[in-house]
């Protein structure tokens, strides 16, 4: 049998030894668990995974804003795990593995190991089954070179290992497979922590920077490619952290199309193709919709597109349409398609500006004391294509009703007597969390002026992955000083922040229509890279007159 896999290896080395010297040298399976190293899109699993065993339980949870799945096998008297299926984010894979190991107790409710945490909590809300610190010292971490927690507890207690490097190149742990190493950063920051040691703040392993200091470093010695940026102030080749991090930073600071040759190794799945992969390995297509804002011939388009390609189709909460299943070696002619319509790339792949939502607005609406729907496309072209740490959103209500949503979004704009109000750092999905009012009764211009300065301080100060929300509750003086920074200018930087932005919008294209006019780009969009035969694993059947991925067991 092939496993495919490093633990099972070493587990069969080990067997042949004890063979060689006398012990009973048996071989009964091995352990796998395993998470896949896919760039920007987590999967793992671990034990029994399929619910196999007699009298087991399953706790499922779904996000569909977040595009995750996650599933936990609990034993028959729901006291143990057993097994689980994380994709999407499988960040909590190593401490889920170790209390299945360890045989650790679950807590009183178990969805609570992979509910996502409320507005507000923080790490020590957890489940105490679920923290690093509960894990017993015999505790194996990495299962390939057999290195137990108490080895590396010990030495970071008596200050040998300060970086997750260290402790590779001492224990091997984290060289085989490579799953263990959050596992190993967590230890780190809790040993240290206990010991009084400062926390890194490193991005990973390969960078001492935090991403703060990364990006200004990038603009201020004006780098232009991550292996420029390593060997001037990192270490070894990257990593699926590092790489991705930094193609956002250079996309933010300089704008180049992110599958030019020096880039497009850096990114993660979904960018690598400029679009969002789904569950039977199909890609979304979808276009940019300013506002919500549609022409008929527009909609017309898009209905013969799907029709032809044989893609589902959806209005999203977004105001835009997705179309869903297409291939990757479709995706070019699609977009070929939907260019000539007068459609642009939607971004919905990328973390960047996704949409400026509006309502009617005065227009049309009896309510409406301004025109949303212009506004909303003005700011919705400024920004459209702007790489920043994570995915941005955008609304503007003409009234005080609020018909679009804006005080969920990262930045909002509503629309008043005198002019319009502007709330940021707001968000929906998993933690909502209302905007603040950061200014009343706007001009148009102030709306845009203020927007520009405050997109581009988060870009610059933010950390990898992280929402406006989340950012502006870690920001010391909160909402007072952000006003300080933006309207009064008190670091001195808000000519700078507008130049930046300014640099960003003059310099904006269109990935789709680059790549569709672009040989060399466009022949990335295959398969194989030895033929042109497309994957014989998709498949559709229909539902409710639409296609939709054939039925896959998880």
């Amino acid at each position: 049998r092939m496993y495919g896999l490093v633990a099972p290896g070493y587990t069969m080395a080990e067997v042949v030894v004890d063979a060689m010297l006398g012990g009973p040298g048996t071989f009964i399976g091995a352990d796998m668990s395993t998470k896949l190293k896919l760039m920007g899109v987590d999967v793992a699993s671990f034990g029994d995974a399929h619910g196999a065993a007699p009298g087991c339980h399953s706790v499922h949870f779904a996000d569909s804003d977040a595009e995750t799945y996650q599933k936990l096998v609990l034993s028959a008297d729901r006291t143990r795990l057993i097994g689980g299926i994380l994709i999407g984010d499988a960040s909590a894979y190593g401490l889920l593995t170790q209390m299945m190991a360890n045989g650790l107790a679950l807590p009183a409710h178990p969805e609570e190991l992979i509910l996502p945490a409320r507005a507000g909590a923080d790490s020590a809300a957890r489940p105490a089954g679920l923290r690093v610190t509960a894990l017993p010292d015999a505790a194996v971490i990495c299962s390939c070179h057999n290195v137990a927690k108490h080895t590396i507890c010990g030495a970071v207690q008596d200050g040998r290992f300060t970086q997750v490097a260290q402790i590779k190149a001492c224990t091997r742990a984290g060289t085989g497979c490579g799953s263990c190493v959050p596992l190993l950063q967590s230890l780190l920051d809790a040993g240290m922590a206990q010991a009084g040691m400062a926390v890194s703040r490193a991005l990973c392993e390969h960078f001492a920077h935090p991403r703060q200091e990364l990006y200004h470093l990038v603009r201020v010695h004006r780098i232009r490619s991550f292996d420029e940026l390593i060997a001037r102030h990192g270490v070894g080749r990257g990593c699926a952290v590092c790489k991705p991090a930094v193609a956002s930073i250079l996309a933010s600071a300089w704008n180049e199309h992110v599958l030019d040759p020096r880039h497009a190794h850096l990114q993660d799945t979904n960018d690598r193709f400029l679009a969002n992969i789904q569950r039977d390995g199909s890609y979304s297509v979808v276009p940019r919709v300013p506002a919500g804002e549609i022409t008929p011939d527009q909609l017309i388009a898009l209905g013969q597109v799907a029709k032809r390609y044989s893609l589902y189709s959806k209005i999203t909460g977004g105001q835009r349409v997705d179309l869903f299943g297409a291939r990757v070696e479709q995706l070019p002619a699609i977009w070929e398609e939907l260019l000539a319509a007068g459609f642009e790339s939607g971004h919905a792949y990328g973390k960047a500006l996704r949409t400026v939502k509006s309502c009617v607005g005065s227009t049309w609406c009896r309510y409406g004391v301004q025109d949303s729907v212009g506004l909303a496309i003005r700011l919705e072209n400024r920004y459209k294509g702007l790489r920043s740490p994570h995915k941005l959103k955008s609304a503007c209500s003409g009234c005080a009703r609020e018909c679009a949503e804006a005080q969920s979004k990262d930045f909002g704009v509503i629309a008043t007597e005198r002019g319009y109000n502007l709330h940021l750092c707001g968000n929906g999905g998993m933690t909502p969390q209302h905007g603040v009012l950061f200014a009343s009764d706007l001009t148009e211009e102030q709306v845009v002026r203020y927007l520009d300065r405050f997109l581009m301080f988060y870009i610059r100060t933010a950390n990898r992955l992280e929402r406006t929300a989340t950012w502006f509750n870690q920001l010391e003086g909160g909402i007072a000083y952000l006003r300080q920074v933006i309207i009064e200018d008190s670091l001195g930087i808000a000519a700078e922040l507008e130049s930046e932005m300014a640099s960003v919008v003059a310099s904006y294209q269109d990935e789709w229509r680059t790549v569709v006019e672009d040989p060399a780009k466009r022949a990335r969009f295959r398969t194989f890279i030895n033929s042109d035969a497309p994957d014989p694993s998709i498949g559709t059947v229909l539902e409710r007159g639409q296609p939709r991925p054939l039925p896959v067991a998880i």
